[in-house]
């Protein structure tokens, strides 16, 4: 790390400072430290503005010579290596747009890898910082009607001219200056003022290279304001152009009979306003060597200007349809995504602390800054107040989480108790009770509290963050089928476009070619498999779900035999206290606590059993422990003692009574306690707890028409018995098998079925990776994740049978999109080919209307309740948009408040 860098140490703030005289000591003693603490925190702040206000004057007072511009060419950055960033992009509706836009970013210099996707409208680019630029990919990106869809920051204090003389450049170097800051994506000069857009949720070398980069070109450490934007937008300025348009429309249809020198002039400009975002994106296309559904459209609109005097309403339709339709099937597209996103975005941005932490090191001058400036707003440093930006808090902090807030850390909790929702991790609907010592995760909502943690994992490094990781990275993985269609569509567009002018030469009628261009585009095909499968992932990870993209959904729809893992998928495998027998003249509270006191150094799991049975009665003392062959023994009150299994208290000589004995099942776990030579308890342990919801799942699992079969290295005898409890046949449940065993059955099984395993141990992984779906159940083994093709972090079966209810949903969809958006494509064609005239208008409104079925079609996976209501807030959302724009045409940007 460069040692040039400015940052803030912020000691223990129980020091001592000298700089305060004592207060009376009439001052009561919770007055003294609450004004002691305001009075350090107004101090360091104060103190913190006054070296800003001092590096900002310091150039003025030393003179222009210790203030050398920096040379555009010579703007070294002082980072190096390949970094990731992600931003949201407006325009992406379609995965041909997303497939030519991750094409053209792979060609600029430094760009590793690209991830456009279209069904969450994101952008993802891993950048070598010394050869690459944010704001390269997103210019390029904007170039083809990607801009990014992010609010805009302005530089207070400072405007462009001034900022330009202070460098020496001009306005458009001042320009170049900033746009190679790391993370800046776009640069604006707006009213005078300079206003950025800055990739989110940056790594802290980034975010550091950023405060540096700003600040030697500011001068200081520049101070950023967001400033609510009342300039359209291209989407928006698209969407406003219509309404001059549909008026020029309405004069060319009503006043037919017109003079073509008055009709031929407005039809273009009605074009020039509808179409100009269409031919924008054409053009981009052709820059980038990449063709699609906008230069189709754009050739036919050209042609159909030629075929007077018809063909002019019919390009005028065409553009204004295509203008309108496109943000519509944006709009339905952000629906759709708002659908997926559910409970997604669910880590809190700030904290409160509990305690002042004893150092915050490495933190960068601007988020210190800016958490000063918060702090000099507020009235007093209490508890209520202390919330912090999560960037403050390290490993080993203590937050403070109160009823109905959501937990911004991974930790332990060290004070209070609470009621926990985990449905985002593990899928249970069910609140659990939660005390001192409990481990929390970042993204759970505590019903009631407060409690205290001590944060063990912050930001990227929690648990529901990996999941939502995961859950974005599958989402945006390809299936095979999509594969297909894209491999198919990177064909077709090409031969639509040479294809149509060959058959409308032969046929003799241009408007033959015109109407094939417009009708031939594939885009609904394109958006047939990934809006429902993102739908779909995005809707399992909310029932505690994680399918690794969508082919994982096609297998588990498919599913014909499911094979289950015994301990740990259907049960705890934790032993739980089945019955205590104890002899004669003993009481079991007394035989309770001698045997926690034997117990109580022991981790076996028996062990953990006996002492949490004991804890309401507590321990006896119990000296000289030792291990045994098969248990455990000592020394009590002059006597031995021993706990353990029978047969080695036998070899020990221990006599045991018949009673003890007698009518014990033989499913069950025993251990005996004896003292001075005599069983004096037997205590019997249940080793199958069924987990809640288990028979459901298998009753669910077979009502769908799956077998049912059950795998386990236990006794065959204990697997029947299971299988009898939870409805699966003897014949169908195989015991004493090995992991060998396992992955030779199920691979087996597999070449006549479609096979589904689930299991949760290291022996299972084997098993997991021959399957046709393999599903690991509860945190697992590192190799059993790696192994399946779905995760379930939670403990409850259940969420087997829902993600396979949502797969089969998914694919009903998905085969739904594929036949309606081929069966529309091949009648329009047909149609056409038949000699058939078709107004190009007509074919341009069927064509979107079969794309703005699918996206809504796939958003109904993610979607309940009723879905004419979705259909409805589409157009609802179009009305507003029109009012909105044509309101921000007269208004002007203005600062939001922080």
């Amino acid at each position: 790390m460069d040692e040039s860098e400015d940052f803030i140490l912020v000691e223990d703030e129980d020091e001592p400072s000298t700089s305060m005289e004592p207060l009376p000591e009439a001052i009561p003693e919770s007055q003294k430290v609450a004004f002691s603490e305001r009075f350090s925190w107004l101090t360091k702040g104060i103190l913190g503005q006054f070296d800003a206000i001092k590096d900002r004057l310091k150039p003025r007072m030393e003179g222009p010579e210790d203030t050398a511009a920096p040379d555009i060419e010579d703007f070294s950055l002082e980072i190096d290596g390949v970094f990731t960033f992600e931003w949201p992009i407006k325009g992406m509706d379609c995965p041909d747009c997303a497939a030519k836009a991750k094409r053209a970013t792979q060609r600029l210099p430094g760009v590793k890898s690209v991830n456009i996707s279209a069904t969450m409208g994101t952008a993802t680019v891993s950048i070598d910082m010394g050869s690459g630029h944010t704001s390269k990919v997103s210019s390029l990106l904007s170039s083809l009607g990607h801009e990014p869809d992010l609010p805009w920051q302005r530089i207070q204090g400072v405007t462009a001219t001034g900022l330009a003389e202070a460098n020496e450049v001009n306005r458009t170097e001042l320009r170049q200056l900033l746009s190679q800051v790391p993370a800046i994506l776009n640069v604006r000069f707006e009213d005078g003022s300079v206003e950025l857009q800055i990739a989110p949720d940056l790594e802290q070398k980034i975010s550091i290279e950023l405060d540096g980069g700003l600040k030697r070109i500011v001068g200081t450490i520049p101070s950023l304001h967001e400033v609510q934007n009342h300039r359209l937008d291209s989407s928006q300025w698209r969407l406003v152009s219509t309404i001059p348009a549909l008026a020029i429309l309405g004069i060319i249809i009503v006043m037919d009979n017109l003079s073509e020198n008055i009709v031929f002039p407005l039809t273009l400009l009605g074009v020039a306003l509808s179409g100009w975002r269409m031919f924008f994106d054409a053009w981009g296309g052709l820059k980038n060597k990449e063709l699609g559904f906008q230069l189709l459209t754009s050739l036919a609109v050209i042609g159909a200007l030629f075929m007077e005097p018809r063909g002019y309403a019919e390009a005028l339709m065409v553009s204004i349809l295509v203008a309108i339709s496109s943000h519509m099937e944006e709009s339905a597209l952000k629906k759709a995504r708002d659908a997926m996103q559910g409970g997604l975005d669910r880590l809190p941005r700030r904290a409160r602390r509990a305690s002042e932490p004893k150092k915050i090191t490495g933190i960068s001058v601007a988020t210190v800054s800016t958490t000063i400036r918060q702090v000099l707003a507020q009235e007093s440093p209490s508890a209520e107040d202390k919330m912090v930006p999560i960037e403050l808090i390290e490993v080993g902090d203590r937050v403070e989480v109160r009823s109905g807030e959501v937990i911004p850390v991974d930790g332990i909790v060290v004070d209070g108790t609470g009621s926990l929702n985990r449905a985002p991790l593990t899928g249970e609907s069910i609140p659990v009770r939660i005390s001192k010592g409990e481990n929390v995760h970042a993204g759970l909502v505590l019903d009631w509290g407060p409690i205290v943690i001590e944060a063990t994992a912050i930001g990227a490094a929690t648990r529901l963050s990996g999941l939502i990781d995961e859950v974005r990275t599958f989402r945006d993985r390809p299936p095979r089928v999509q594969a297909t269609v894209e491999s198919f569509s990177r064909w077709w567009v090409p031969i639509v476009l040479v294809g149509a002018p060959l058959i409308g030469l032969m046929a003799g009628d241009i408007r033959m070619t015109l109407m094939l261009w417009v009708v031939a585009c594939p885009c609904a095909l394109l958006l047939a498999a990934p809006v429902p499968h993102a739908a779909a992932l995005s809707t399992a990870s909310l029932s505690g779900v994680v399918a690794r993209g969508g082919d994982a959904l096609e297998a588990a729809a498919r599913i014909d035999l499911a094979l289950l893992d015994k301990t740990g998928t259907l049960t705890s495998g934790h032993p739980s206290l089945d019955e205590i027998r104890i002899t004669k003249g003993q009481t079991r509270d007394e035989i309770l606590r001698l045997a926690a006191g034997l117990e109580q150094r022991s981790n076996h799991p028996y062990a953990a059993v006996i002492l949490r049975e004991a804890e309401s009665v507590g321990s006896e003392d119990v000296t000289s422990l030792k291990d045994g062959d098969a248990g455990v023994e000592g020394i009590h009150k002059g006597k031995k003692v021993m706990f353990g299994r029978k047969d080695w208290l036998i070899r020990e000589g221990v006599e045991i009574s018949d009673d003890l004995l007698r009518n014990l099942p033989a499913a069950r776990g025993l251990s005996m306690l004896a003292r001075d030579g005599q069983a004096i308890a037997a205590f019997t342990f249940i080793h199958d707890d069924l987990r809640p919801g288990a028979a459901e799942m298998i009753h669910d699992l077979q009502s769908m028409g799956i077998a049912v079969e059950l795998l386990s290295g236990d006794a065959q005898s204990a697997v029947e018995a299971l299988g009898k409890e939870v409805g699966i046949p003897p014949m169908q449940c195989r015991g004493e098998i090995d992991p060998e065993g396992k992955a030779m059955w199920v691979e087996r099984r597999s070449q006549g079925r479609r096979t589904l395993m689930a299991g949760d141990g290291f022996n299972d992984a084997a098993a997991l990776a021959v399957a046709d779906l393999g599903i690991a159940v509860g945190s697992g083994e590192q190799v059993n994740l790696d192994a399946a093709d779905v995760l379930v972090p939670g403990e409850d079966p259940r969420a087997i049978t829902t993600l396979i209810r949502i797969a089969k949903r998914t694919r009903s969809i998905v085969q739904f999109n594929i036949l309606i958006s081929v069966a529309i494509t091949a009648l329009l064609v047909t149609y056409i080919l038949a000699g058939r005239d078709l107004n190009l208008a007509v074919g341009v409104a069927i064509h979107e209307l079969s794309a703005f079925i699918v996206i809504l079609n796939g958003a109904f996976v993610a979607v309940s309740g009723n879905r004419f209501a979705l259909v409805w807030s589409v157009f609802q959302s179009l009305f507003n948009d029109y009012r909105e724009s044509l309101m921000m045409l007269i208004s002007k940007s203005s600062p939001v408040e922080a």
